[in-house]
């Protein structure tokens, strides 16, 4: 397994593991009308890829002002410390604290956020809804 900066040829790959992670995670919770474009954000710097034999596996990137976004696995990827990594590669790529925020659904995701150190400073509602169709619980970290 390998981590590295996503590029252009990547995007194929990259919806593909995306669509995967939809399936069964509902992430996102609806699936975007242009997932090339949702993997890529306008404030977008960077993203990493995870891969393995030509398959993309994993998938981080990071923004202007230090928010880590487009965080996923697949899920046959789960459980070899791929989002670990492919956090790990952001910190070492990027200086100063970063944060990001996640829905109060990913369960496995928060779990990872604070064991790996990051710290809840705050909750909000999102503009969108989630799978029970009500506005969704965002919680806002910052990275160790």
């Amino acid at each position: 397994m390998k981590v590295r900066l996503r590029t252009p040829e990547d995007m194929d790959a990259c919806v593909e593991a995306l669509a995967q992670v939809q399936a069964v995670d509902r992430y996102p919770v609806d699936w975007p009308e242009d997932p090339r474009r949702w993997l890529t954000p306008a404030d977008l710097t960077s993203a990493w890829i995870a891969t393995e034999e030509g398959a993309v596996l994993g998938h981080v990137g990071i923004t202007r002002d230090g928010e880590i976004v487009r965080l996923f696995v697949t899920p046959a990827a789960r459980g070899r410390r791929l989002a670990a990594q492919l956090l790990d590669s952001v910190r070492a790529a990027v200086r100063g604290p970063l944060k990001l925020e996640v829905s109060s659904e990913g369960k496995a995701a928060i779990a990872l956020y604070e064991r790996s150190g990051w710290r809840r400073v705050g909750s909000s509602r999102a503009d969108w809804v989630n799978a029970a169709g009500e506005p969704a619980l965002l919680h806002h970290y910052v990275s160790p």
